[in-house]
């Protein structure tokens, strides 16, 4: 007798056959499950490729058209702006708020339109060329002189005296407009030598001495340093004017254009312009 067992014949339905089912519907099982967390993970996978989308929407170049005291900060922020939505691209035109709304209503090319006043801003949405403006900040005047002063102002009412040069912006600009508003808080006449397009312009003729004095913004002040000094005004004399900011109906970037603006109204954007030395309106 040989000491192995006999082999059993296998047939269908035999234990071994049962057991080569068994693992398959195991192994079929097990890769229904895996395919069902796969399905899980994809299910999430459209929402954080939503936001990809989105982001990767922020891209491209845009215009802004801007107030001339908002040329520090919006440089400022246009940089940042950049440095968060890489591929995007944000070129300024600052000037005097009155003339970027009349070249907006001429059809210049524009995708942002930030302004020094309402009324302004109000020109521009009434042409349809914006809607629904929010204001981010507000400025208020104050006196811009030579840092040795060499005409001894002290005061608004040292403005209307005899033999002092004053720079003043253009009545329709809207530094001009503050400007008035201080004058007649201040129940003074003033007689400028000059009156510039915007208030960088009238800045730039105190840092260069060619006047003993200009009516400016807080902010250029602050942005000059020490080209110039500032002279306080009195809140009982001084006066405001408020930022609003829109994209523009006819920006062909309407998703970089919007995602600009959100982003100066946003905590950040609002640092930035306290820093610079602007209110919130």
């Amino acid at each position: 007798m040989t000491g192995h067992l006999p082999s059993r014949p296998i047939a269908n339905g035999s234990t071994p056959v049962r057991r080569v089912i068994a693992c398959l519907s195991v192994l079929s099982a097990t890769a229904a499950l895996l395919s069902g967390c796969g399905s899980s993970e994809d299910a999430a996978t459209p929402r954080s490729s939503r936001s990809g989308s989105e982001s990767s929407s922020v891209t491209g170049t845009i215009t802004v058209f801007a107030a001339a005291s908002l040329q520090d900060a919006f440089t400022s922020l246009g940089e940042k702006f950049e440095a968060e939505h890489p591929g995007s691209k944000v070129v300024f035109n600052f000037g005097p708020s009155s003339g970027l709304a009349t070249q907006i209503g001429q059809g210049a090319p524009a995708d942002v339109f930030a302004s020094a006043s309402t009324k302004t801003m109000d020109q521009v949405v009434t042409g349809g060329d914006a809607a629904d403006p929010k204001a981010f900040a507000a400025n208020t005047m104050e006196i811009a002189v030579p840092p040795d002063n060499p005409a001894g102002v002290k005061e608004v009412a040292d403005l209307a005296r005899k033999g002092v040069k004053l720079a003043l912006c253009q009545a329709d600009v809207p530094c001009g407009v503050t400007a008035a508003k201080v004058f007649l808080n201040a129940r003074i006449t003033v007689m400028p030598v000059t009156e510039e397009i915007d208030v960088r312009a009238v800045l730039s003729k105190v840092t260069l001495g060619e006047v003993d004095a200009g009516l400016v913004y807080v902010t250029d002040v602050r942005a000059a340093g020490g080209s110039v000094q500032g002279i306080e005004i009195p809140d009982d004399v001084n006066a405001s004017t408020t930022y609003p900011i829109a994209a523009l109906t006819a920006s062909k970037n309407q998703a970089t254009a919007q995602a600009f603006v959100d982003y100066v109204l946003s905590t950040d954007g609002a640092a930035a312009l306290t820093a610079a030395g602007f209110s919130k309106p």
